[in-house]
């Protein structure tokens, strides 16, 4: 499954726990996600943008998306949490990735992603930031309760 899928998958499982209640968004948790959300524009830009850069520059701006992924998950708990590992699981694939031709000498296992690897990766960036500004705009509503039957 490509990192798209990965992170469509995610944001609808996400969308759904948010409308069924189940993730009742905390005040801190919007707070979180509209960091993470900034953080995550301010590191990939739109499609014309980013295709225009160097790949060594798109590789580090996806880099800084992992790196504002992994701050937010240290900052939280619960369903924010767990979506965000989810996100992170979602571009590990960029953590194999180089910019620079390999000389003789090893790689590490680091391997050069085509031109449509870094477009995927970006995609699903894009749609991460959408979730959490989503998630940073979700109001919680308080359930009622079943009513009493009880009867003196």
């Amino acid at each position: 499954m490509d990192m798209r899928r990965i992170v469509a998958v995610l944001a609808e499982e996400a969308e759904q726990q948010i409308q069924d209640q189940v993730w009742q968004v905390e005040p801190g948790d919007r707070a979180l996600a509209l960091k993470a959300e900034a953080g995550l524009r301010d590191a990939v830009g739109p499609a014309d943008v980013q295709e225009t850069l160097p790949e060594i520059k798109r590789l580090e701006h996806l880099r800084e998306t992992l790196a504002v992924l992994a701050v937010s998950l240290a900052r939280t708990h619960g369903r924010l949490a767990w979506f965000l590992s989810g996100a992170l699981n979602a571009l590990e694939p960029v953590l194999r990735w180089r910019a620079l031709p390999a000389d003789r000498s090893g790689t590490f296992g680091t391997v050069l992603p085509s031109p449509d690897e870094y477009t995927e990766a970006e995609d699903a960036v894009r749609r991460l930031q959408d979730v959490m500004a989503q998630i940073s705009k979700v109001t919680t509503t308080i359930r009622p309760g079943p009513e009493s039957t009880e009867r003196e």
